[in-house]
């Protein structure tokens, strides 16, 4: 099982940035694929995920009406696009996959982990 995530960079705020995250090695659309961010000194947050076997998404309150989680079965991949970004959203995002699909914002719900991306949003 392999994931990676992509799509980071510098943006100012009010800027956009698409992130992705390439998974491998497993039946794509059994999975929940989260999205997580950790920030320097603080905890892992759960920001954002997708199910496609339980047909739900979530978001973190902090993120709701700005990001947009989607799902590509066919290339599986999930995409996480960012608008509206601010400079609290500065952190590396990272993407899991959860194998019995029902996982949300728990970190400790999640099998696999990719390596992250950075984001940082300038003011």
């Amino acid at each position: 099982v392999q994931l990676q995530a992509y799509g980071g960079g510098l943006v100012q705020a009010g800027g956009s940035l698409r992130l992705s995250c390439a998974a491998s090695g497993f039946t794509f659309d059994d999975y929940a694929i989260g999205w997580f961010r950790q920030a320097p000194g603080k905890e892992r947050e759960g920001v954002s995920c997708i199910s496609s076997s339980h047909g739900s998404t979530y978001y973190a309150d902090s993120v709701k009406g700005r990001f947009t989680i989607s799902s590509d079965n066919a290339k599986n991949t999930v995409n996480l696009q960012m608008n509206s970004l601010k400079p609290e959203d500065t952190a590396v995002y990272l993407c899991a996959a959860d194998r019995l699909g029902s996982a949300r914002e728990n970190p400790d719900e999640y099998d696999y982990w990719g390596q992250g991306t950075q984001v940082t949003v300038s003011s």
